[in-house]
């Protein structure tokens, strides 16, 4: 019986969307943000395979299906940059300013760690792609020699990093400026990060949106020549 329910993509599907539904009710009862819908969804499936000693490949059964809309919810961010389209146009210089400098950031940190803690070049690369969007990410780690399940698991630690803390960290550095909060949380934490920019307001959202679009491509060129 096991087996036939593990081995149907449906297995994978339904654990996904009752884990998140989980962690939407517990999120919206505690309004906490460490009770991240994802977080708890991701502690959820984890647990769930272990106790049950199930595959991890019995669950990507389904999962590979939920990555089929990956690519297209991501593009559905672009209506939130259409609807600002202004504001982007007004400010599209300090925006890629603000990326460049954040991407450049995050692959020197890498680097930097990496040197500290004595990180052997296949983990480092797979950790560089660690702030922009998925597809993005695993084509730089692949072509960089990297581990792409290490460079999918740092996307996961990242984006839900992003998506807890975003809001503190504002307050904490008295981020007032709607652009620069927008660009930070974009180029930091990609898409997860991005969908509570949208939380944060609809402009946030926005520039944060066209900012995960330029940190993919400007992490690429730089992976490109520096790599």
């Amino acid at each position: 019986m096991k087996e036939l329910i593990t081995e149907s993509p449906l297995f994978g599907v339904t654990i996904t969307i009752l884990s998140y539904y989980i962690g939407l009710i517990a999120n919206k009862k505690t309004g906490k943000a460490v009770f991240n819908p994802l977080l708890i969804a991701e502690i959820m499936i984890v647990l769930i395979l272990i106790l049950f000693d199930i595959p991890f490949s019995a669950y990507n059964n389904g999962g590979t299906i939920i990555n089929m809309f990956l690519g297209p919810i991501t593009a559905l961010l672009a209506y939130s940059v259409y609807r600002e389209r202004k504001l982007v146009q007004n400010h599209i210089v300090s925006i890629l300013a603000g990326t460049v400098a954040g991407s450049i950031a995050a692959i020197v940190s890498i680097m930097i760690l990496s040197v500290l803690f004595g990180i052997e070049d296949p983990l480092a690369s797979s950790l560089i792609p660690k702030s922009v969007t998925t597809p993005i990410a695993i084509a730089i780690s692949e072509s960089l020699g990297g581990i792409r399940s290490l460079t999918v698991t740092s996307l996961l630690i990242t984006g839900v990093a992003g998506n807890i803390l975003a809001p503190f960290m504002i307050r904490l550095f008295h981020v007032k400026n709607r652009i620069a909060a927008g660009v930070a949380i974009g180029t930091a934490s990609h898409v997860v990060g991005t969908s509570k920019a949208l939380e944060l307001g609809e402009d946030i959202g926005a520039i944060s949106s066209i900012a995960l679009s330029f940190a993919g491509i400007i992490t690429a060129l730089i992976a490109m020549i520096a790599f």
